[in-house]
């Protein structure tokens, strides 16, 4: 239900909201603090964190790896909650202060690239992987924008308010599980009768989704969002994120720049292929 206590003011002024990430939220943009950002040696530097729009990089450096590319990259861990993401180094890469970031530096001159989706697009485009060039193309990167556009309402939504809000409404929590379940139901339907979002192969679209998608299937976000939102009625998105977990590529993004849960799944920073030894894969 509505708060009936709220009225909305003639003009909004920043308020302490509470919530998960109320420590770092500001309605402005720019550095906060002067710091540079750490640098490796390979010709691609990420600078990340393990959640399902950061990972979508690392998986995608981890894919183009494991298909034979010159693709090495160092990544960096950025602590989102700390500020890491507002430090004159990051905010130089990124002005929108959100992971995750690229710095390729495999040119003659150093080419930024943030947002997932965009970072997706560059790397595709520079090894010629995973983006088809011929008719299927336009098919691929719908769905690959039908996913960035569709990720605010999941996290930023759904997830916050069933999840991270210091209170529970009603309203907010069904808007946004309506619209998660639509969601899924959108994707449930194109993969009963495509194997992959874009078709017949594995593209940048199935990179970008599964991040997002593959937690509800395996019960590992929002709590209980899996039995709230009856994820198990998606069964042909099962059989997709089921495939897609067994890949060695996605296996091993999906631990770059993680520091919770077991600790053989954390892999702060990722350097070389070696940094995954030892790891549970």
């Amino acid at each position: 239900m509505a708060d009936p206590t709220y009225t909305p003011p003639e003009v909004w002024t920043n308020t302490e909201s509470g919530g998960k990430f109320a420590n770092i939220n500001r309605p402005t943009a720019g550095a906060r603090e002067e710091r540079d950002l750490p640098a490796g040696d390979h010709p691609f530097q990420l600078y990340s964190l393990a959640t399902p729009n950061g990972v979508k990089a690392s998986i995608m450096l981890e894919e183009l790896l494991e298909a034979g590319h010159a693709a090495e990259y160092d990544a960096w861990h950025v602590d989102i909650s700390e500020g890491d993401q507002f430090t004159s180094g990051f905010v130089g890469l990124n002005p929108n202060s959100k992971i995750p970031a690229l710095l390729d530096r495999s040119g003659p001159e150093p080419v930024r690239v943030f947002e997932s989706g965009a970072i997706l697009v560059h790397l595709a485009e520079k090894f010629g992987a995973f983006l088809p060039t011929g008719a299927n193309r336009a098919e691929v990167l719908s769905w690959l924008f039908w996913q960035v556009g569709s990720a605010p309402f999941i996290g930023g939504g759904f997830g916050h308010f069933y999840a991270y809000a210091p209170e529970k409404y009603e309203y907010p929590i069904n808007r946004y599980a309506m619209e998660t379940k639509r969601l899924f139901d959108v994707a449930n339907r194109r993969l009963g009768e495509s194997e992959y979002l874009g078709g017949d192969d594995y593209t940048v679209a199935d990179i970008a989704t599964f991040p997002w998608f593959a937690p509800f299937v395996q019960g590992t976000i929002y709590g209980e969002a899996r039995k709230f939102l009856s994820i198990h009625e998606y069964e042909h998105v099962e059989r997709w994120v089921n495939r897609i977990a067994g890949r060695p590529a996605v296996r091993r993004g999906r631990i770059v720049n993680r520091t919770w849960g077991e600790e053989g799944e954390q892999l702060r920073e990722r350097h070389s292929a070696a940094d995954f030894d030892g790891k549970t894969l």
